[in-house]
């Protein structure tokens, strides 16, 4: 099915929005944002892909060159806040599929190989995950990762901190939405992702798991309006200096997760404080596969590429090891 793809760019005079339309990105007019457009369609009542339309000029970009990072054009994230990143929400799921649950298994299970509680809220997923509309399901993992000031796009690197153990990519699909102005979650859309996460903290001890999801992550380099959650496959890769040293099929959608989306949508934003009017949330939906899970180590410069059929051209970040070692901070009094 053909989709609509949409991206976001910076340029010395100033921010726009395009329409994807291969070889070319096509301006739209009037908006310098993605979350503009969102919150215009929402308060006129109209479909967005019809505000897309009336406001698509005749204006094309090379979008290879912009890609390449040989333009004046740069892509920024497929969504955030344009005013304030403090504003956006970047949040995820995890267990949501059978090898992520299985890799938590190998990375905490005891000398007695009793089922992890990873294994087991993986198992309440399958059992409850799934409600038949109108019902509310069993609750799956959440995990917070940051404010829009740690969230990157594609072309730019993803770092790992000086307190940070290790760095490795997770590649998911995110799911991209907008609190209106009554309070109400509309989804946008969704885009191709790289949650980024600390596997070596979380290996020392499952209770590490919320600081090692405290990293950068990028989105992008599309949103995709209408894409079918239902299935979705791809692949990641690693490069470096030059050369895959590790790839691997990816999969995902709700053919391959133990929740349903309305199910994880709703255990998202039930929560009164993630519905604040004018909010922005990307929302990581959980991965089957990462280079972690095969003993790959990341180093310096590595290229993480992900790539989901249908959502438009691959992620590309390269690997940033950041300082010297991690240095005290002190805390000043007022």
């Amino acid at each position: 099915m053909e989709t609509t793809r949409l991206v976001q760019l910076n340029h010395p005079s100033g921010r726009r929005i395009a329409l994807v339309q291969e070889p070319d990105l096509v301006l739209i007019n009037d908006f310098s944002s993605i979350y503009q457009l969102a919150l215009t369609a929402i308060d006129s009542g109209k479909p967005i892909l019809e505000t897309i339309y009336s406001h698509l000029s005749a204006d094309k970009l090379n979008y290879h060159a912009i890609y390449t990072g040989n333009s004046d054009w740069k892509l920024l994230p497929s969504f955030d806040h344009p005013q304030n990143p403090l504003c956006c929400m970047v949040s995820g799921t995890g267990l949501t599929h059978k090898n992520s649950a299985l890799n938590r298994q190998m990375m905490h299970q005891s000398a007695d190989e009793k089922p992890t509680d990873s294994i087991q809220m993986y198992q309440w997923g399958l059992d409850g995950g799934n409600p038949v509309e109108g019902q509310i399901g069993t609750q799956p993992e959440w995990f917070y990762k940051g404010n829009g000031t740690m969230l990157k796009a594609h072309g730019d690197t993803l770092e790992i901190p000086p307190y940070a153990k290790d760095g490795g990519e997770e590649p998911e699909i995110a799911g991209l939405y907008i609190i209106d102005k009554n309070g109400d979650p509309y989804r946008v859309g969704f885009s191709t992702g790289n949650e980024f996460s600390d596997h070596v903290m979380e290996k020392m001890n499952y209770l590490y798991l919320a600081p090692s999801k405290l990293r950068q992550s990028a989105i992008g380099p599309e949103l995709v309006i209408d894409a079918d959650f239902a299935r979705f496959t791809g692949q990641v890769s690693i490069t470096r200096d030059e050369e895959v040293i590790w790839q691997s099929a990816i999969n995902s959608g709700e053919a391959n997760m133990a929740h349903n989306l309305s199910n994880l949508e709703y255990h998202h934003f039930k929560y009164a404080g993630h519905r604040v009017p004018l909010q922005v949330h990307v929302h990581y939906f959980g991965a089957d596969a990462f280079s972690f899970g095969n003993k790959i180590v990341l180093q310096e410069g590595d290229r993480m590429s992900v790539q989901w059929d249908g959502m438009g051209r691959a992620l590309q970040n390269r690997l940033k090891v950041s300082g010297e070692g991690e240095q005290l901070l002190a805390i000043k009094s007022i």
